[in-house]
């Protein structure tokens, strides 16, 4: 999942602490980046387990993703002023002891078992997520020497890739293989006992979730974090001000990037294993098709690392264009294939889809010099997009699920359309990005 929030430029606010505290601070956050990649991802296994036990449709099934994504629209602006009022390292610990509500407020909803006591719990998680991206991706620019903070946000999103890999592994085998649902090629066939009994397979892994929560909220509380400083404050309001974001075009069109990418991302993690798992696709169990799921995200992750590399040496623009072109033509492959070319087409997406979301926010904020914050901020809140996979699971139902995926390569067309014209930093009116203002 995402995980770059704000400006990338230095901010020397921590220098002098030392580099054994920036080494151990680092490791704390790479945790945090690695929790909320991991508990996102679980969605992935989980939403196929709720649509057999409350025997839901597509569009109700991806409700629950809807209510996760829109916390982060809803969350975004409390959770800034709460950092105003608290700092970073509280808000931190907050976050975690939020998230642990939601977990705990999932084993309730296990035990009655409930559909809205579910969706609430969910969303008081994706609050406690919200709260923690606000506060660590930040933070993670000015925990260390300023000439290495590209180095730390990189190495933190792989964490956060790593989370999202094994997250399939540990929801396939404590929720998919612990219930009848998960091990039967028909799970619409369930007895009464028998979803109550898969309802409550839920729990233990959520207790674990749970728990290691709290002992994340503990260590951070207890560690003595580098403080960021005064240096870290944001531009003065009277420089901010003799600027517009609007008039950045590669802001105004990355915006819609960022929210349109998140429905394709969400739509294909929520619904992989319910499409490969059909008799002409894969013909899987679900606890069999979550194993593949594994290797969608594990795409995600080589992708991100072999995207970095490449672009050392050939303009982001280009790989990003490239990446979607290809996404587009595997999702078709996708919609019109069947049996094992259809399924090799989604699960290959993962890797085209790895270097967009940090692709997409870097050329977003180019240029943007004193208003690069705000325009994070809104790249940020963007992620809320992935509220609107709710509209892939309104075609699943109407038109069916291959069909569904045309609008997953609609978006990935945007992306295109976004690496080729609308990411390039000009400012309307044809002034100069205000970077290059302050150079001339």
């Amino acid at each position: 999942m995402p995980a770059a929030f704000g400006s990338n430029n230095a901010l020397p606010g921590a220098a002098s602490t030392g580099a054994t505290t920036y080494r151990g601070a680092l490791t704390l956050l790479a945790t945090l980046f690695f929790m909320w990649g991991f508990i996102t991802v679980i969605n992935g296994t989980l939403l196929p387990h709720l649509k057999s036990v409350f025997d839901l449709n597509y569009t109700q099934t991806l409700l629950f993703e809807f209510v996760w994504f829109i916390a982060y629209f809803v969350a975004s602006i409390p959770s800034a002023k709460l950092i105003e009022r608290i700092g970073y390292k509280k808000a931190m610990v907050i976050g975690l002891a939020i998230m642990g509500v939601g977990a705990l407020g999932m084993i309730i909803a296990a035990r009655i078992p409930s559909y809205g006591v579910t969706m609430g719990a969910l969303f008081v998680i994706a609050s406690g997520i919200t709260l923690l991206q606000v506060a660590a991706n930040p933070y993670v620019a000015v925990v260390g020497p300023p000439e290495t903070a590209p180095s730390r946000l990189n190495l933190v999103q792989a964490f956060n890739s790593l989370g999202t890999t094994l997250a399939p592994l540990f929801g396939g085998y404590l929720i998919l293989g612990r219930s009848t649902s998960g091990t039967t090629t028909d799970p619409s066939k369930l007895t009464a006992v028998e979803r109550l009994a898969d309802a409550q397979s839920v729990q233990l892994p959520y207790l674990i979730v749970a728990a290691v929560l709290v002992v994340l909220a503990v260590v951070i509380a207890r560690y003595r974090l580098p403080d960021m400083g005064a240096a870290t404050r944001r531009v003065a309001a009277e420089e901010r001000r003799k600027h517009s974001l609007w008039k950045h075009r590669n802001l105004v069109f990355g915006v819609p990037a960022i929210f349109i990418y998140l429905i394709a991302e969400i739509g294909v993690g929520n619904v992989f294993i319910n499409f490969i798992s059909q008799p002409d696709i894969g013909n899987l169990t679900h606890e069999q098709a979550s194993h593949y799921l594994f290797l969608l995200w594990g795409g995600m992750m080589v992708g991100r690392f072999v995207g970095s590399f490449v672009m050392r040496s050939v303009d982001a623009g280009l790989v990003l264009a490239v990446a979607s072109a290809a996404a587009f033509a595997v999702m078709l492959i996708a919609t019109f294939a069947s049996g094992q070319p259809a399924m090799w087409a989604l699960i290959s997406v993962g890797l085209f889809h790895s270097i967009m979301f940090p692709t997409i926010f870097t050329l977003g904020i180019r240029g943007l010099g004193p208003l690069t914050e705000e325009g994070s901020g809104l790249l940020i809140m963007a992620i809320a997009g992935g509220a609107l996979v709710i509209v892939q699971g309104w075609l699943a139902d109407r038109y069916g699920l291959q069909t569904s995926f045309l609008l997953t390569a609609a978006c990935e067309l945007y992306v295109l359309f976004y690496a080729v014209w609308g990411s390039k930093p000009v400012v309307s009116g044809g002034e100069q990005p205000i970077e290059d203002q302050q150079l001339s």
